[in-house]
């Protein structure tokens, strides 16, 4: 509930409060021009300390100003401007320091007042970025960074953020290089001036800069310029093979022969190989943040998993930048967002990265059957809270609810299933429009007519639930709305489209080369199809099947497993007991697990056999899933 002046007031004097610190408003976003450039200035030199200085000189009239931390961040759909790291708040005019108050009921405000005969205010503060993964994502090591204009920027209340113009500077590290979708103005040694921009643009412009860098142009002789901006650790890892170099090049090609048009006037991968900073995945219009491994071009047979990331991110220039939904399009970026339609934004996103890999060559058509059996089997046996108590509608609301926050029991809670589960109803989609058509249209025909159009426009085109359903109609009459929202809104199962594509989800005892490499990289064995957990390196229980067999035999997440068939644990012997199991029908499955300080023998009675999910063709039907998956 908010309370007005009036409101608070009484409600002070009744509880006996003196002095009733919370404020009762601030400004609301209006949506026209900021007078005057908003200047912001970072020092990002402080490696040592992974302290990013930040000084700003913001125009401002006498009297009242609130001056916002960005709050509600694109592409987290949630409140999760990083505020807890913001220190050492300064703000001055004409010379003299000001006090400034930070609203009780709005933590991300910072109320001051300018003294009369001031045309500005000087804000000064430190972004003090994690030291360690506990604290955040690590976005600065001795070799790169990773600056975020919403972390190292305030902005004044009262305007919408398109609205207020920004220019900014930034002073490397001496000798490093930075990959940006800004334009450089000038440059003064280690620092680089940037053209003005909007201060929403700002935001959506992050950069990577490192000691070791290397651009790739991956559309040479372009109009409209594609490039991968890579820092690495080691100059070891910046090398690329032609074939590699290749399929990447082919991603933007591929891209263009969906969509026909192009949202941005130039875009930039900006691309980390590091075992120290944090790994990311986040969309811009111009630009991307990806971050893998060390090893993505050097260890490539190794790190297949990673290669849906830069699909996915890149879609995400039609999908979710320049068509987005509605109530997640907000005036600035501490207006609450509403996240109902990212089903489409990141669910159709998550069919394309896979889509685009296959069509690429970043995988193989087997690679991505396999990725997609992973995906299947979820929706089949992998989330028992759908089929029970939860839509998939509802899971829209995870980035504000738990705010990616590690949870137990994920199957149960069902979180973020909008993204997979998502991707499953779009794989569905394509199959029932090529059935509906005879084989005149597919889901292709919907993204060229939803996403691709305007070539060359950056805006922001929003859309509702409404406007899918006319898109799909007018491609393909049939009742969508009533086929999306019984997906969306029921608790059915979400792999009809594998059927349709003319491939059956099974089950047998060898794992794919997908869940191998799921299982080297997470050093974990998935047994979540037969006993029903997975588990981590040393044995750690990641994650436990809502009443699966472990589940019934009183195991749950967090435990360790110490010891299988009384012998010390490794996940070969732990298979090796589901094998005998299965054989020997009076042969539980033993385990011996470590509970916080206690320790207890448990029996899973389970004799089925290890179960990891495969895509086989049913020659009955016509395999549609190869046409999709073929290049253009």
């Amino acid at each position: 509930m908010k309370l007005t002046s009036l409101t608070s007031a009484l409600a002070a004097a009744a509880l006996g409060i003196s002095s009733f610190a919370a404020f009762a408003d601030v400004p609301p976003p209006r949506d026209v021009p900021f007078e005057g450039t908003v200047q912001i200035n970072v020092d990002a030199t402080d490696v040592a300390h992974r302290i990013f200085r930040v000084h700003e000189v913001i125009p401002a009239q006498p009297g009242p100003l609130t001056l916002l931390y960005p709050q509600w961040l694109p592409g987290n759909h949630s409140p999760t401007g990083p505020i807890d790291k913001l220190a050492g708040l300064v703000v001055t005019a004409n010379g003299k320091t000001l006090p400034w108050k930070r609203d009780t009921v709005n933590v991300y405000a910072f109320h001051v007042d300018v003294p009369a005969g001031a045309s500005s205010v000087e804000v000064a503060f430190q972004f003090l970025s994690p030291q360690e993964r506990n604290q955040g994502r690590v976005v600065m090591t001795p070799e790169m960074l990773n600056l975020q204009w919403n972390a190292s920027s305030l902005y004044p209340a009262g305007y919408a953020t398109k609205g207020i113009t920004a220019k900014a500077s930034v002073k490397f590290p001496a000798g490093w290089q930075f990959g940006s979708a800004l334009e450089v103005a000038s440059r003064d040694g280690d620092t680089v001036h940037f053209k003005p921009i909007s201060y929403n643009s700002l935001v959506d412009s992050p950069i990577y800069a490192g000691k070791y860098f290397k651009r790739v142009d991956l559309d040479p002789g372009a109009k409209v310029p594609v490039h991968l901006n890579i820092v690495a650790d080691a100059p070891k890892y910046l090398e690329i093979t032609p074939e590699q170099l290749k399929v990447h090049r082919n991603l933007v090609q591929q891209m263009y022969k969906l969509y026909g048009a192009r949202h941005y006037n130039h875009y930039d991968f900006l691309f980390s190989l590091s075992d120290k900073m944090s790994g990311n995945g986040l969309e811009h219009h111009r630009s991307s943040e990806n971050g893998v491994g060390t090893g993505y071009f050097t260890e490539w047979d190794k790190n297949v998993l990673d290669r849906d990331l830069l699909p996915h991110e890149f879609n995400h220039s039609w999908d979710g930048k320049y068509r987005r939904g509605a109530d997640l399009t907000t005036p600035s970026f501490n207006v609450p967002m509403e996240d109902s339609l990212l089903w489409v934004y990141e669910g159709q996103t998550q069919f394309w990265g896979f889509v685009m890999a296959a069509r690429s060559g970043l995988w193989s058509e087997v690679q991505t059957r396999d990725a997609l059996a992973e995906v299947a089997a979820r929706y089949d046996r992998g989330r028992p809270g759908l089929a029970s108590w939860r839509n998939l509608q509802d899971t829209t609301n995870d980035p504000i609810i738990a705010q990616r926050a590690p949870l137990p029991y994920r199957n149960y809670q069902a979180s973020e299933d909008y993204y997979s589960g998502g991707q499953m109803i779009w794989l569905d989609v394509d199959a029932k429009l090529r059935d509906l058509s005879r084989g005149k249209h597919s889901i292709d025909d919907f993204a060229k007519a939803f996403f691709g159009m305007n070539d060359g426009d950056w805006s922001v085109n929003t859309y509702v639930f409404e406007d899918v359903v006319k898109t799909l109609n007018d491609i393909q009459p049939y009742d969508w709305s009533s086929y999306l929202r019984t997906r969306l809104d029921g608790h059915g199962p979400l792999i009809g489209g594998v059927e349709a594509h003319g491939w059956k989800l099974v089950y047998d005892d060898k794992p794919s080369d997908m869940v191998k490499a799921v299982e080297a990289r997470r050093h974990s064995a998935d047994l979540t199809y037969s006993i029903g957990l997975s588990i981590g390196k040393s044995g750690a229980i990641g994650d436990v099947l809502w009443d699966s067999p472990a589940f019934k035999a009183g195991i749950s997440p967090g435990m360790t497993v110490v010891a299988v068939n009384n012998r010390e644990y490794d996940a070969d012997a732990l298979k090796d007991a589901v094998t005998a199991a299965a054989k020997d029908k009076n042969q539980p499955v033993e385990l011996l697990v470590k509970n916080f300080d206690e320790y207890k023998t448990v029996r899973i009675d389970y004799h089925g056999g290890l179960k990891y999910p495969h895509l086989v063709r049913d020659d009955s039907k016509p395999d549609t899933l190869g046409k999709l998956l073929k290049a253009r």
